[in-house]
């Protein structure tokens, strides 16, 4: 199991400063970002779709570091009820699938999208109950209309290209916990899976080592990062929370550095769950603590991992 960053953390800062930061804080692999929400600012995606030999040298840089590439990402919305919005994220999802096979990457990390309510709506529209009858009709519609077909659509070009899709389960998107995303993956094929991050499940009361049993095999990537939820602002208004992440204390929950959440052993819980589900890929931090700054919530959170994570093969069990 590999400890690997999200390089997003230094969108601000060069590809070589980042890699060589990244490489002495003892990380073995990086989460590119190629647009979308995750912005390109370390890969330059048209430009290496153009001249090969440019990604070439990218993984060499990286390699030469003792690191290897363990995604690309491009969370992004290719269902937006907006057509135009849909085509240039699907856009970048298309070009991401080329580049991820020049690069010899596996897995490209994604959001499901979110449809809108219906086929005259220009904005998303995020269920989260079922009554009124409006709303569970909505969801019908979305699912059998238009979730489903795209992502059956999208398994031609993931198979031609050699890659698997990792989707993050994130609330505002249609596959936001275990049960839609295990719906999506089953109605769609095997190379629909999970970029498995706690942080979203935690806040909405799931269960880190459950909900990796559950998911499985489903598990092609994974992000670390935490939650932390100030029980009184709960106690006081639940965990649906729209306030801006400028305003933390104020917050019912928000996200830390990982320990600084849910604590030490949870993770140790997470590690070990990983492993009983045959997960043996990277664990790829992504930093969005607004109480620690990035070099220090990294390499803690770098620390962290590499004491907690198994560092050899279980081999036989002492009673074979």
């Amino acid at each position: 199991m590999k400890v690997g960053v999200f390089t997003s953390v230094y969108n601000d800062r060069g590809i070589d400063e980042v890699l060589d930061k990244l490489a002495g804080f003892g990380v073995e692999a990086l989460e590119l970002g190629t647009g979308n929400t995750a912005a390109d600012k370390h890969v330059g995606l048209d430009e290496l779709l153009a001249d090969p030999a440019k990604a070439a040298a990218l993984r060499r840089k990286i390699e030469e570091r003792g690191m290897v590439i363990s995604a690309l990402s491009q969370h992004g919305n290719p269902v937006h009820p907006d057509p135009d919005l849909a085509a240039h994220d699907h856009e970048i999802w298309t070009k991401t699938l080329q580049l991820a096979e020049l690069l010899e990457v596996e897995v490209v990390n994604a959001f499901s999208g979110c449809p809108g309510g219906g086929p005259e709506d220009r904005t998303p529209n995020w269920v989260t109950c079922t009554w009124p009858d409006d709303f569970a009709r909505t969801l019908r519609w979305q699912w059998e209309e238009v979730l489903i077909p795209y992502w059956s659509e999208q398994l031609t070009a993931m198979r031609a290209h050699g890659v698997k899709v990792a989707i993050e389960p994130h609330p505002g998107f249609t596959v936001y916990n275990t049960e839609s995303m295990l719906r999506l993956r089953d109605a769609t094929g095997p190379e629909v899976g999970c970029n498995y991050d706690p942080s979203h499940f935690f806040w909405q009361g799931m269960d880190p080592f459950t909900t990796i049993k559950a998911l499985g095999s489903a598990i092609h990537h994974v992000h670390a990062k935490d939650t932390f939820l100030d029980a009184g602002n709960v106690a006081r208004n639940g965990v649906l929370d729209t306030k801006g992440y400028d305003r933390l204390s104020e917050r019912s929950w928000y996200f830390r550095t990982i320990g600084f959440g849910q604590g030490e052993d949870v993770w140790r819980d997470i590690v070990s769950a990983l492993r009983l589900v045959g997960y043996d890929w990277v664990v790829s931090i992504e930093h969005e603590d607004g109480l620690l700054s990035k070099d220090e919530g990294l390499s803690k959170a770098v620390d962290l991992l590499r004491r907690l994570r198994p560092s050899e093969p279980v081999g036989r069990m002492w009673w074979t």
